[in-house]
This record gives C-alpha cells, sequence and structure tokens, in this order.
C-alpha cells in the first residue's frame, strides 16, 4: 500500500531571519570551516554545536592522502563530544562549508551519527544546514533520516 511522507524543515532565505542562537552557530561553523584540511577535495566544512550547558564546540573535515580515510566536520565533532562531553546533551548542530554557494547537508554516514547521537541522549538534536546567505533546519536528525538503521 503506498504511503506519504512529510517532513517539516525551516527555510531561511536570509541569514537575517534566523534566530540569534542559529546564526551564533552558524557563524562557529563557518570560521571551523576556515581550519579545514581539504587539499584534495577543496571542499571545506564546519561543524558546530551548541550543548545544554551553553558551550559551542566546532570541528572541521579533514582529508587524507589515502582517501576515502578522511573525516568529516559532523562526525568530528560527533565523536568528540561522545567522549568528552557524553553527559552534556546536544541541542543544536549548524554545518557550514566553502565554498557556500548551497546549503551544506550531512552525507549518510554523517546522518546517521548524528541520529546515534540523538538517541544515545534522548532528545533531539535541530540540524541547521547553511550557505552564505540562506539556511535550512530541521527539529530532528529523524527528519533527514526517516528509514535509519538500528541495531
Amino acid at each position: 500500500m503506498e504511503q506519504v511522507l512529510t517532513l517539516q524543515f525551516e527555510h531561511f532565505s536570509s541569514h537575517d531571519l534566523l534566530p540569534a542562537d542559529d546564526l551564533e552557530l552558524i557563524k562557529a561553523a563557518q570560521e571551523a570551516a576556515q581550519k579545514a584540511h581539504a587539499p584534495y577535495s577543496e571542499f571545506h566544512v564546519g561543524a558546530a554545536a551548541r550543548l545544554k550547558s551553553g558551550k559551542i564546540l566546532s570541528a572541521a573535515n579533514c582529508e587524507s592522502e589515502v582517501f576515502p580515510s578522511g573525516m568529516c566536520a559532523e562526525r568530528s565533532l560527533l565523536y568528540y563530544l561522545q567522549t568528552n562531553h557524553p553527559d552534556d546533551p546536544i541541542l543544536a548542530l549548524a554545518i557550514a562549508s566553502s565554498p557556500a554557494t548551497r546549503e551544506c547537508t550531512p552525507c549518510g554516514s554523517c546522518r546517521q551519527a548524528i541520529l546515534d547521537a540523538q538517541r544515545r541522549q534522548a532528545s533531539p538534536i535541530r540540524i541547521i544546514m547553511s550557505s552564505n546567505t540562506s539556511a535550512t533546519a530541521v527539529a530532528s536528525a529523524e527528519i533527514l533520516l526517516p528509514f535509519s538503521f538500528r541495531l
């Protein structure tokens, strides 16, 4: 039987329309993207997370000569947070890239890793995907990966 899946998201055509907390997180992700090591793809990605404690932490992607042994910004950040801040839930995660002509969305592996983090902390993670001028936000990782893997 055919079913319909509806996804809810917010789109901001300008950064001026974003809530202040989201804009602050995007700026942190943009700063992190400038620290990326991406000599092969030249696609620099940064991710920033706001924790329940109010801390904002960030990470960037890092490529390796033995491609695909690099690591995305999102997973670099999530794995660091799991190891160093396991009891401080992630409220929101922003992703930015350079070049940033289009909104930066997480790859499939990162979508699963974000959903895994959300399940571990038992609370939703807001995800903000940004370009230089616009952003799209979803209230939960489940929206980006509705048919997710689960053991």
